[in-house]
This record gives structure tokens, sequence and C-alpha cells, in this order.
């Protein structure tokens, strides 16, 4: 499998509930108008005291959970209000995958238009992946064509549209999964402009990738 299909790695107990997105990306690291740099930022007040020096006792900052690529969080993770530098911040901190009992809705739909995975179990089986992982170095294994999280031989399955599963395995964000449609909008557009001659809009030129001719 390549990496897109299959997410293995240490496994960070994060279980705090309604983990809401101004602790994760708080609002004075929203001010830059690119990406660059949010890692920084991502579940700063946590992972640092007020005056920047790090919180040793913090999850994230422990050397056996250092490099987690899998956070397990607690209920409704991501709530509150709607910033994809949650999800940025995340990614950038090497985060590929979030597992919770539920999560946030708009975070939830800009997580996975932004290929960070979320995989929703209950509860008493996240307690059992914990207990297993902890026996495991503490890593998890997440197979999206079997669509199967484990860790040894304990396993469960989870669901995931398969538009989002498609978009994850083959590394595509929305604009990337837009234009693998290209073709398609084409045509349409031919359609719509030979019956509706008076509502043509300038032509998608195919060559350009989607920018306008």
């Amino acid at each position: 499998m390549s990496e897109h299909k299959r997410i293995e790695g240490i496994a960070a107990p994060l279980l705090i509930d309604n983990l809401d997105t101004d602790q994760i990306m708080p609002k004075q690291f929203l001010r830059t108008i690119t990406k660059e740099g949010l890692d920084r930022g991502a579940l700063f007040d946590l992972r640092f005291h007020p005056d920047g020096g790090t919180k040793p006792d913090f999850v994230l900052n422990r050397p056996e959970y250092k490099d987690a690529r899998i956070l397990v969080g607690g209920a409704n993770f991501g709530c509150g209000s709607s910033r994809e530098h949650a999800v940025w911040g995340l990614q950038q901190l090497g985060v590929e995958a979030v597992i919770a009992p539920s999560f946030g809705e708009i975070f939830f739909s800009n997580a996975l238009n932004n290929r960070l995975l979320l995989i929703v179990l209950e509860q008493e089986q996240i307690a059992l992946l914990l207990q297993a992982s902890a026996r495991n170095g503490h890593r998890l294994l997440i197979d999206l064509e079997q669509m199967q999280l484990s860790c040894g031989s304990l396993a469960f399955p989870f669901t995931l549209a398969e538009r989002h599963r498609k978009m994850i395995i083959e590394g595509l964000d929305m604009v990337g999964a837009t234009l693998q449609l290209l073709p398609e909008i084409i045509a349409f557009e031919k359609r719509h402009a030979a019956a509706s001659p008076w509502a043509r809009v300038l032509p998608i030129d195919e060559d350009s990738h989607g920018q306008m001719a």
C-alpha cells in the first residue's frame, strides 16, 4: 500500500470533550495570509505556557508521543467557530487522522475537504484501542482499503463517504477533486451555452487546468 492507503503511527490520547477550534488554533495565529507556520499555533495554550515555555506534561510534549500521526480525541472534537486554520495547523503538526466519538459539524467538513481523516468510533471501542496501543508502543494502523482501524489483533471497522475516501487515498483536496471532473464540467458548459446562448459565460480552457480563458 502507499502511504495514502494506510496511516500507521503513534496515536496520542487527547481526551478532552468539546475541544473547540479556538483551542486548536487560537485567534492570534489567524492573522497570516498564508498557511505557513500554523504548526506553532496548533493547540498552543495546551502545549505552551504564556511565556512560550513548553508544558512537559502535555501529551504531545511527552517523549513517547513525539511525532504522533494520529490523535484520539474526546466527544465533540472541533466544535466552535469555523476556521480552516485549525485543520491546517494540525496537519502541519504532523497529524494525519483524528479518532473521536463525535466531531463539530463544520470542523468535520473542513477536515475531510483538506484530507485530514476523521474517524468516528464508540467510546468503548476507543478505550479498547488505547489499551491495546499502550501495549504496542502507542501505535495504531488505519487501513483505508479495508476501512478498518486496528492494533495487533484488535480491529474495528469505520465508515467514510466514498468521495472523502477517494480524496484521502489519492491525495486530493476539494480543488483537486473538482479538477478531476474537468471534462464533465467543460461538456456541461458547452451544452448550457448551446441551450441558453444569452446566458453564455466565458468557456473553460481545458489546457489551463480550470482557469478561465
